[in-house]
């Protein structure tokens, strides 16, 4: 997808003819050249947050939070993953959150019945799937 809008920001900048409104022809390839460095930012982004979720394995079980688990605490449920905000499965709302996040940080490594503390609000983990 950003890789069309790429395609399509430079194909309109290459296909500007130099109109007798001076700067407009100017313009337009920076203004073309500035949607196409939008959307690399985005496929770059996006490629990221692909390359996060592959590491995930949905099949390891551990008694430690990390990347792909599932936390149950005394103000909501969080999985660790990437930010996405929130997410719904089995009826069940979870915030998908990034393990490098302030309050996904302060959840990593840490187990069932520990706290993590996050803007001077405590979590209780509760469990960790």
């Amino acid at each position: 997808m950003y890789q069309k809008a790429m395609k399509d920001a430079q194909e309109a900048a290459n296909n500007e003819e130099k109109s007798s409104a001076g700067d407009k022809y100017e313009t337009t390839r920076a203004m073309m050249q500035i949607e196409k460095d939008k959307n690399a930012k985005q496929l770059e982004e996006t490629i990221k947050l692909k390359k996060a979720l592959s590491q995930i394995n949905p099949n390891s079980t551990s008694n430690t939070i990390g990347l792909g688990s599932l936390v149950l605490t005394d103000k909501g449920n969080f999985y660790i993953s990437i930010s996405v905000g929130k997410i719904k499965a089995d009826n069940i709302e979870y915030i998908a959150i990034a393990p490098t996040s302030p309050l996904g940080a302060g959840f990593m490594n840490k187990k069932a019945q520990d706290k993590a503390v996050f803007n001077g609000i405590e979590y209780k983990i509760a469990k960790v799937l």
